[in-house]
């Protein structure tokens, strides 16, 4: 009688060893530090203070759910200190500490631990997390007011803000060079264009994003503000600008790749990032919300399941 071993395979979702978290995690983390220390340079000790916390944060919640759930322990993997610093980079420098706490919960507990951990939550943990800031209190993610608030000698404006209010005219003053230099205002992690684009070209290479979602999100950012800039440009900016401000870099290299909440195959990647470029473009010149990236990225994670499904016909397949 054989005695051979079979191979069984179980339906997923299929549980990860870990090998590759740990070294994606701290990677995707040398990336964005470009970015980080330059948001820190820019507005000094309350950066600090914010990514520090929110680091911190994102660490307890994960440990917390470990005990609570009675499992190993993984805060190992970095990949929730990897959530704290991306969440970190998304908010202003003078975010209270009690939205910290919420955003890195939501982000934490709800975005990730909920749906059942690494490789099961259908939305980005930190696009969730500050989606639901941002409709809660959407007065946190006022750049300017903020900064005037608390008394910081920054004298740059949010530019994506400008535009929405006041049109082509109040944006003139901002260069290409500025804009990717970071002379703007945002997010701690999301105004210095060119480090984002460094630390976007080092996950390429590689090998821990795929190119396909990044350029093609791009590019339909560029097509869709070309075309509305063609129509009016005085009411909307160029292609330049909207790729350079906001969250469209961040949002390109270090959002819309996540894993989990983005499609494997080819087809269904391009669609992925040019319905999230159309998508950001569409919400910021005629939507009710000052940058679209967020809820374009959330729009596509849902419909990421469906996308999935589109592939090749099998080669060779008989009936």
């Amino acid at each position: 009688m054989s005695n051979q071993k079979k191979f069984i395979v179980s339906h997923a979702p299929f549980w990860h060893d870990g090998s590759s978290i740990t070294e994606r995690s701290y990677n995707t983390m040398i990336a964005a530090l470009p970015a980080v220390l330059f948001g820190i340079f820019q507005y000094g000790l309350p950066a600090v203070a914010v990514v520090s916390f929110s680091v911190s944060c994102a660490i307890f919640w994960e440990l917390a759910m470990n005990f609570v759930t009675k499992r190993s322990l993984t805060i190992g993997d970095g990949n929730a200190a990897l959530i704290g610093l991306l969440f970190a980079m998304l908010v202003p420098a003078t975010l209270p500490w009690w939205a910290v706490l919420t955003g890195t919960f939501v982000a934490v507990i709800i975005g990730k631990q909920i749906f059942g951990g690494i490789g099961s939550n259908a939305f980005n943990p930190v696009v969730l997390a500050i989606a639901i800031l941002m409709v809660s209190w959407k007065d946190l993610f006022d750049f300017d007011e903020a900064l005037l608030n608390y008394d910081l000698e920054f004298t740059m404006l949010y530019p994506i803000a400008a535009l929405k209010h006041f049109g082509t005219a109040s944006i003139e003053s901002f260069t290409a060079g500025d804009l990717l230099l970071g002379k703007q205002t945002g997010g701690i992690g999301a105004t210095f264009g060119l480090g984002l684009i460094i630390g976007g070209i080092y996950l390429i290479i590689r090998g821990f994003i795929r190119w396909e979602i990044c350029l093609t999100f791009l590019f339909a950012v560029f097509a869709t503000a070309l075309v509305f800039n063609l129509y009016d440009n005085v009411r909307f900016a160029g292609p330049v600008f909207h790729i350079l401000t906001g969250y469209t870099l961040i949002g390109a290299f270090f959002l819309a790749t996540e894993d989990s909440s983005s499609p494997v195959n080819f087809i269904p990647m391009l669609i992925f990032g040019v319905g999230a470029g159309v998508l950001t473009v569409l919400i910021r010149n005629i939507g009710a919300h000052v940058d679209g990236v967020i809820y374009a990225i959330l729009v596509m994670n849902l419909l990421n399941p469906v996308l999935d499904k589109i592939r090749p016909k099998a080669i060779g397949k008989v009936g």
